[in-house]
C-alpha cells in the first residue's frame, strides 16, 4: 500500500486547478461542495498541507484511479478534517471523522476507493453524510 499524503498545496505554491462542483445525496437532501481536484502525484502528496483554513462547503477531491486501497495521513496538515473515502460507483465507503492535525497515524480506506474527499472536520456530522450515500462528480461512474 502506498502511503499518500493527505493534505494540499504549500502556502505560495500553485493550487490545484479550478474549483469543481461535487454533490452528495444524503438522507436529508443533497449537499453541494466546491472542490479542488488533486490528480497529479505532487498534488496528491501535498493535499491540504500547510493551509490554515478550509471554508465550509469547500474541499479537496483526490483521484486515486483506478480503484485501490488508499492510505492517508495528516502530517503537515494544520486543520482537522473529515476524510470521505468513495468507491468507483460513487458510493461512500468510509468516513474518517475529525482527523488529528499533524498526526502521522495512517488512515486507511478499509476497502477499495477511487476517490477521497477532504472537508473541514464536522462536515459529515453536520450534514448527515454517511457510508452508502452517493457522490455525484465526473470522477465516479455515471456522473
Amino acid at each position: 500500500m502506498a502511503i499518500l499524503v493527505a493534505a494540499a498545496v504549500a502556502t505560495g505554491g500553485a493550487r490545484a486547478a479550478e474549483l469543481q462542483t461535487l454533490e452528495i445525496a444524503t438522507k436529508s437532501g443533497v449537499q453541494v461542495f466546491s472542490v479542488e481536484v488533486a490528480t497529479t502525484e505532487d498534488e496528491k502528496r501535498t493535499g491540504l498541507m500547510y493551509r490554515k483554513e478550509l471554508p465550509d462547503g469547500r474541499g479537496m477531491l483526490f483521484d486515486f484511479s483506478p480503484e485501490q486501497e488508499v492510505s492517508m495521513w495528516m502530517k503537515n496538515t494544520f486543520i482537522p478534517l473529515d476524510m470521505i473515502f468513495i468507491r468507483a460507483d460513487g458510493r461512500i465507503l468510509r468516513i474518517a471523522e475529525n482527523t488529528v492535525p499533524q498526526s502521522t497515524k495512517i488512515i486507511p480506506s478499509r476497502g477499495l476507493a477511487k476517490g477521497v474527499l477532504e472537508v473541514i472536520a464536522g462536515t459529515a456530522k453536520k450534514y448527515g453524510i454517511a457510508p452508502g450515500d452517493r457522490v455525484a462528480h465526473p470522477l465516479f461512474n455515471g456522473h
